[in-house]
C-alpha cells in the first residue's frame, strides 16, 4: 500500500464534513502524515456596483473570511484533538480549482471530501464540488457519502 506522507481534506464545515473528516483523521493518524484541512469561502458576487449604504464589499469579504476562520478554529478544536502535524488553509475561489490548486501546491497524496451523494435533478441544479475535484484533479482523491 502507498504511504501518504500529506493529506488534504476539504470541508464546508456540513455534518457531512464532519463525518468524512472521521476517515481523513484515521489516515492521517495511520501514516503519520500531514493532515491540511481547507475551506474554500466561494467567491461571492460583486456586488460593488450596488448601493448597499450599511456595509463595504471590503468589510463583507472580511467579515465572511473571519467567520471562516472562527468556524475553522472550532472545527479543529473539536475534531482533531490532540493530532499533529496539521495546517488549515482558508481561501476564497471557486471550490474544486482551489482544492485542487492546494493539493499540487502540498504535493498532497490524497485528497479527502464528502459528498452528499445527490441524484436526479437536485444533481443537475446544484452539481457536486466532490464530483468536480474527482473528475479533474491529478492526485487521488477519498469521496465519503453523507450517513442515510
Amino acid at each position: 500500500m502507498k504511504d501518504f506522507k500529506t493529506i488534504l481534506f476539504a470541508t464546508d464545515f456540513s455534518d457531512n464534513s464532519e463525518y468524512a473528516f472521521e476517515y481523513a483523521l484515521a489516515l492521517a493518524k495511520k501514516f503519520e502524515a500531514l493532515l491540511a484541512i481547507i475551506h474554500v469561502i466561494n467567491e461571492p458576487v460583486d456586488l460593488r456596483g450596488f448601493y448597499v449604504p450599511h456595509i463595504s464589499f471590503e468589510s463583507l469579504e472580511e467579515e465572511i473570511e473571519e467567520g471562516a476562520r472562527k468556524m475553522m478554529d472550532r472545527f479543529c478544536r473539536s475534531h482533531v484533538r490532540d493530532y499533529e502535524p496539521v495546517m488549515t488553509f482558508i481561501v476564497p475561489g471557486v471550490p474544486y480549482d482551489e482544492v485542487i490548486k492546494k493539493a499540487l501546491e502540498l504535493s498532497a497524496d490524497l485528497i479527502i471530501m464528502g459528498t452528499h451523494g445527490r441524484s436526479g435533478l437536485d444533481h443537475v441544479l446544484f452539481g457536486s464540488t466532490a464530483e468536480k475535484v474527482v473528475r479533474k484533479s491529478p492526485i487521488p482523491v477519498m469521496t465519503v457519502r453523507a450517513r442515510d
